[in-house]
């Protein structure tokens, strides 16, 4: 059996989280923003400079390949979950349909499971594509 903190527990883990959600058109000349909100966030939770540069980098890859699948005159949604000292980021486009697939075997995808902790494709029916992606402050092992 675990004992509740009545000082600390849930309340305390829910004051440590907070979302930003970023939305901008399907378009490689604003990935640039979206990186920037990522690299700030990974700051902001005192990330070190590898592990910010990482998230940045594995934020650019994931919007890069979802911009390149995205449906014409589509947006881009991310949203970023900071909680403590880990974040997570989900990325996803709609899609023109079921053709429109993003790779796992592809050397982007291999640069993201390398830059992240955690990748995952996650497909919606054939109407939208994601990746969501986890970061953590502490270098993990791999």
């Amino acid at each position: 059996m675990s004992e509740v903190d009545p000082v600390g527990g849930a309340d305390a883990v829910q004051a440590q989280r907070s979302v930003v959600e970023v939305r901008t058109s399907a378009s490689a000349a604003l990935i640039p923003t979206i990186r920037a909100v990522a690299s700030d966030l990974a700051a902001r939770a005192d990330f070190d400079l590898d592990a910010i540069s990482d998230l940045r980098m594995a934020v650019d890859e994931a919007c890069a390949t979802l911009v390149d699948v995205a449906a014409p005159g589509s947006d881009l949604h991310c949203e970023f979950t900071v909680l403590g000292e880990r974040i997570e980021v989900r990325a996803r486009v709609d899609i023109a349909g079921p053709g429109s697939t993003v790779s796992t075997d592809t050397f982007g995808w291999r640069v993201l499971q390398t830059l992240a902790d955690s990748v995952e494709l996650q497909a919606d029916a054939g109407r939208t594509v994601g990746i969501r992606l986890h970061k953590s402050a502490d270098p993990a092992p791999r």
